[in-house]
């Protein structure tokens, strides 16, 4: 089974709360789940939070949407995966993804985990060399070689970070990636500060309500030299507005 784990806290340093901030009148993570239920090769999706309780309204949001929630500590987001891995322990593949990624590609997500069934590697990244721009990060590993990780990492950075240790100990893991011919590297899609959640709900604003299944190439093709980004107000989640995406 392929287990993909979204990663997700209320408690950005930089833009608090920002996964739950309003997308076209859906939480931002809302919005990344729905483009991951997309892919043809997921087969089990979770988010995985912390046990603080800054993050139970996020708890309680994903819960609404139907999508299994796993808890642990909130700076050792390895140990939070681990859990995920004994919680569905017939998980042989794992797709770690963060929640600041709400233009992520489900298409290069099914990429990166047919590159490692075809590898025969521990591990598949697109960021070993960038060449997609940031916010498309996709990473699959073996569950052995996660729990291996979770066993022998044990400096605050790799915890913390979940795969560091993995791709930065030579010979450690085999390790594989994929790469576009082109390189998008100097965009960046994720979402970090307010200008960037600006960005996000501009593109979803253009390409959302004709094409809900909107690609890389869709985002490339807007005209961003007449773009004007518009902010939406705070929004309350409700059951209907966090039903199943």
């Amino acid at each position: 089974m392929i287990t993909a784990i979204l990663q997700a806290r209320m408690s950005s340093s930089r833009l608090p709360g920002k996964v739950l901030a309003p997308v076209l009148g859906q939480p931002m993570i809302g919005r990344q789940i729905e483009r991951l239920q997309r892919s043809s090769r997921i087969d089990q999706l979770v988010v995985a939070t912390s046990e603080d309780p800054s993050d139970d309204p996020l708890a309680t949001t994903i819960e609404m949407m139907g999508v299994p929630v796993v808890r642990g500590p909130l700076n050792d987001v390895l140990a939070r995966f681990i859990t995920v891995l004994d919680v569905f322990p017939q998980t042989q593949t794992v797709v770690r993804l963060t929640a600041d990624c709400p233009l992520c590609d489900w298409r290069l997500i099914d990429a990166v985990i047919e590159a490692l069934d075809a590898s025969g590697a521990d591990y598949v990244n697109n960021t070993l060399v960038r060449t997609y721009p940031a916010g498309l990060d996709a990473e699959a590993v073996r569950a052995t070689a996660l729990r291996r990780t979770g066993t022998e990492a044990v400096s605050a950075y790799d915890r913390e970070h979940v795969t560091p240790y993995i791709y930065s100990v030579p010979g450690r893991f085999e390790l594989s990636h994929i790469k576009r011919k082109s390189s998008l590297a100097e965009f960046r899609w994720t979402v970090d500060y307010p200008e960037d959640l600006d960005f996000v709900r501009h593109v979803y604003q253009s390409l959302y309500p004709a094409n809900p299944d909107f690609s890389s190439d869709d985002i490339l093709a807007l005209d961003w030299n007449s773009s004007r980004y518009q902010a939406e107000p705070p929004a309350t989640i409700s059951q209907e507005s966090g039903s199943p995406l």
